[in-house]
């Protein structure tokens, strides 16, 4: 399976992301922290970090596409729509919570990191799903 060409580009495109997203996140905190950062320019730095992150839903949605064994990309499909319904539930809930001043805000960023907790769930789900089936 990690010799399918489709999951090496995959897996390329989002290494060189997540190293992207990690050094602009990193960059752009120090610039913050030191002050540097005023105005518009503030405006675009602070979005830098989450094109890496747009990259990486666009590189998964590449990989779907590019797929050529239908059962890898139901079992990528299916991890994706656990993903997104783990993260849309728990957003939803924590929304109403918040709206009726029981909780704190958070920052709408977390919705993509508990996306990608949602892949780990989907990741186990597919796994725990093969192995009944074997």
């Amino acid at each position: 399976m990690l010799t399918n060409p489709a999951i090496r580009r995959y897996n390329r495109r989002v290494m060189l992301l997540s190293l992207a997203y990690a050094a602009l996140l990193f960059a752009t905190i120090h610039l913050f922290v030191q002050g540097t950062l005023h105005g518009p320019i503030a405006y675009v730095a602070a979005l830098l970090p989450a094109l890496p992150l747009i990259g990486i839903f666009f590189a998964l949605g590449r990989y779907i596409v590019e797929e050529t064994d239908e059962y890898l990309r139901m079992l990528m499909i299916r991890q994706s729509l656990i993903a997104t319904g783990f993260m849309l539930s728990i957003m939803t809930a924590w929304g109403f919570l918040e709206g009726f001043g029981l909780v704190p805000h958070i920052a709408a960023y977390y919705a993509a990191v508990l996306w990608f907790a949602g892949l780990w769930i989907g990741w186990g789900y597919n796994i725990a799903t093969m192995r009944r089936a074997a």
